[in-house]
């Protein structure tokens, strides 16, 4: 488990004057389902997500979370991107099932992103089809962690206290 930790710290590097990630996060053992209901696994995410769209978020669903988790963590990154950092969100209830376009639980805390942002940052890759991972992690112990952390800060608490995650991929390449 430590590796998982250092993994995600070593992938945190600026973008676009922000934080992002070298790598993708690391996983940890993948105990956890994560899905959308606005696109497949693996799919394209549609226009009206991106930067070239409303710049909305898709909807997620989580499935698998075990009864021992104290609190569940989301990482959106680009890794064709370097790693840019497009979304945070940490103190999500164990009990959360999904999050929806829009508002958070009364818990839910979002990180800085690479842009330097609270919040989602859409996909807009500069050219070609670039990959964005949704991963969402339970953590055996509470994060600790500020509303506005730091990407870097948000990698060391899901390093130090993540026992699973799920991974969602979606694609996007702009018109």
């Amino acid at each position: 488990m430590r590796a998982l930790p250092l993994a995600l710290v070593a992938c945190l590097v600026g973008c676009g004057g922000g934080e992002k990630l070298d790598s993708p996060p690391p996983s940890a053992p993948r105990q956890l389902t994560v899905t959308s209901p606005d696109f497949p696994s693996g799919g394209a995410i549609p226009v009206r997500f991106s930067c070239d769209g409303d710049k909305a978020r898709p909807a997620l669903r989580f499935d698998g979370v075990p009864p021992g988790a104290a609190e569940l963590a989301l990482v959106v990154v680009d890794p064709d991107a370097g790693g840019f950092v497009h979304w945070t969100v940490f103190g999500l209830p164990a009990g959360t099932r999904g999050l929806g376009s829009s508002g958070l639980p009364a818990s839910a805390r979002e990180g800085e992103n690479s842009a330097g942002k609270r919040g989602w940052t859409p996909p807009c890759p500069p050219g070609g089809t670039h990959r964005y991972e949704f991963r969402l992690y339970w953590l055996q112990r509470a994060s600790g962690l500020d509303a506005g952390a730091k990407p870097d800060a948000v990698a060391a608490a899901v390093q130090e206290r993540a026992g699973g995650s799920g991974l969602l991929v979606g694609r996007y390449a702009r018109r």
